[in-house]
Order: structure tokens, then C-alpha cells, then sequence
């Protein structure tokens, strides 16, 4: 079920035919486990998102982008990082806008309406769709994570307390004497994080052993990621990578990513269960409220900080 490619050397899970009745199921729990473990993220390759779903959402993307600056900048989140970014000085190449609770009716309907104010159907259709059906590839990687830990039992209550960010990412081509680096190094706030572009590449990741491999999403894939929440979740077992963007000069065409995190709601603490805390494996990490997590990384101290999750909520 999984491989690996020399390409991108990020394992490969092919998701269209697999259930939890399938033979191949276990094993493939446990490699989406080691890949999570080892490099923070792998590919998956699911049929949720149709070949007319994925063209709409770039074409959306592209209509999205077009709008004036001002409207953009009226895209904004009480959240940190939940709404437009953009116009900075030191990532020129970059703009990102954020739709909150992308997998309802309002959360989608109100981001059109603030950007289209006598509405766009198409594009809310498309966001609404897209996000609905990527949640899903979310859902059942946390219910396979969960269970290769043999803490099944507390998937279900995850899932439900579980909230959708849906951004839309472009990274234009760097002109003549300019910046190749299109997003900085960071790791993602997010519990996990589910990106999907258009065919032009960009994403770098650092895996555990401190190499940088750039990654190549084959044609209807899409790269599932550990958040710092996720490694908060796992006590330090899951890696949440740095990852970078970088454009290449000798391309000029833009790059789109649309991308799906996922939060837990302020009802539902990111909190190690108890079963990954022995006399070998002490508890890293105290709980704490998911968004309050992106709040300190809005600060000063949490900008700088080398080690977030320690300055956080160390225990």
C-alpha cells in the first residue's frame, strides 16, 4: 500500500480503496505512523477530490488573488495567521488568505460574501466541496494515527472538537534580482495540516536526521503534515518539520497551494494521553488551548523562540 520514491522520498499512501476492513489496513497505520515519526509528513493519493473539483478550486484560486489589495485585506481573524497575508516586505513572493470553519455552509458563505459582496457561487460551491472532502483524507489519517498508538478510544471525541482553516497560498515567480525564497522556514501550528498544488513544486521539508528534501506531489495528491499540536498530542514522538518554499528562477509560472489545517475547538484541551507517559517516557508538554498556542507564537517571545512547544507548554 505504501512506497517509497526516490523523488520525493516521502512515503506514498494510496487512500482510494483503503478501509478499515481492508487486509492491508494494519500495516498501513503503522507506516503512516513511522512517515509522521521520521519526516513529519507523507503523500497520500486519494479520488475525494475529482479532476472538475480540483480544476475549480485553482481557477477559484486564481479569481481569489485577482481581487484589489483592499478587498483582500478585509479578510481578517481574531486567530492569528487565519486571515489575508500579505504585502511583506521580506516574502514578496507570497499571499495567503484564510477561510474559518471551511466545512460549513457559513463559515465558506461568509468569506465569499465579504470578498464578492453580491456573491460567487462558484467559488463558494468549490471551497465548500474541497474542504468537505479533504476532511475526510483528515479525519481518517487521525483515526489510523490514533490507532497504530492503541489510543483509538479517543479519536472519535478528537474529531468531533476538531475545526477547518482552508487557505488559499500563492507564490508568484521571482523576478530578475529577487528573492527566491518564497516562504521563510516554520512548522505549522495546526494538528495536522493537508496541502495540495498546482504542478508547480517548491515545497522543501527537513527531516528528522536535519536534511532538507524537496517534495514532488504526483498529479492528485496531496502531502499530509504534522502540526506542533500533533507533536505536543504525541509527546514528542511525531516530528512537526520545518518546512520552506522556494521558487525557481528559471520558472515564471505561479504556484497555488490549497491548503486544509485543522484545530481543536476551545472546548477540547491538546492534552497527552496518559498512555504514552511511563517511568521511560516522562510528559513533555502541559495541556493547553489550541488557539492559545498560535497566540504566543504572535508575540515577540514566540517569534524567536527555538523551541515553541517547550517555551509554550514545557513541562
Amino acid at each position: 500500500m505504501g512506497s517509497q520514491t526516490l523523488m520525493s522520498k516521502l512515503f506514498i499512501v494510496d487512500f482510494t480503496e483503503l478501509n478499515p476492513t481492508a487486509a492491508s489496513w494494519t500495516s498501513t497505520c503503522q507506516d503512516i505512523r513511522q512517515s509522521l515519526e521520521n519526516h513529519g509528513c507523507f503523500i497520500a493519493l486519494s479520488d475525494k477530490v475529482s479532476s472538475e473539483l480540483d480544476k475549480a478550486i485553482f481557477c477559484a484560486a486564481d479569481e481569489l488573488f485577482d481581487l484589489p489589495v483592499g478587498t483582500k485585506m478585509q479578510n481578517m481573524n481574531d486567530k492569528p495567521y487565519h486571515g489575508y497575508v500579505g504585502q511583506i516586505p521580506f516574502v514578496p513572493l507570497h499571499e495567503g488568505l484564510g477561510i474559518d470553519y471551511s466545512t460549513t455552509e457559513e463559515g465558506v458563505t461568509n468569506f465569499t460574501t465579504l470578498m464578492w459582496p453580491k456573491g460567487n457561487d462558484s467559488f463558494r460551491e468549490s471551497s465548500l466541496a474541497f474542504s468537505k472532502a479533504v476532511a475526510e483524507i483528515d479525519r481518517m489519517v487521525i483515526r489510523m494515527l490514533f490507532e497504530s498508538y492503541g489510543v483509538e478510544k479517543y479519536a472519535e471525541s478528537h474529531v468531533e472538537s476538531t475545526t477547518y482553516l482552508l487557505r488559499y497560498l500563492k507564490y508568484r515567480a521571482p523576478e530578475v534580482n529577487e528573492t527566491t525564497m518564497a516562504f521563510p522556514s516554520h512548522t505549522d501550528k495546526s494538528f495536522l495540516t493537508i496541502l495540495h498544488q498546482n504542478q508547480v513544486s517548491g515545497l522543501e521539508i527537513q527531516t528528522r536526521d536535519g536534511n532538507w528534501i524537496s517534495v514532488e506531489f504526483p498529479p492528485s495528491a496531496f502531502v499530509v503534515m504534522a502540526g506542533d499540536a500533533c507533536k505536543a498530542w504525541s509527546n514528542n514522538q511525531v516530528l512537526s518539520p520545518n518546512h520552506k518554499v522556494t521558487m525557481s528562477l528559471s520558472g515564471n509560472k505561479t504556484r497555488y497551494n490549497v491548503a486544509l489545517f485543522s484545530f481543536l475547538n476551545d472546548m477540547k484541551l491538546v492534552e497527552v494521553p496518559e498512555e504514552f507517559v511511563d517511568e521511560e517516557h516522562a510528559l513533555q508538554f502541559k495541556p493547553f488551548v489550541h488557539v492559545d498556542l498560535l497566540k504566543f507564537y504572535d508575540t515577540d517571545h514566540g517569534r524567536r523562540s527555538q523551541n515553541i512547544l517547550k517555551d509554550f507548554c514545557g513541562v
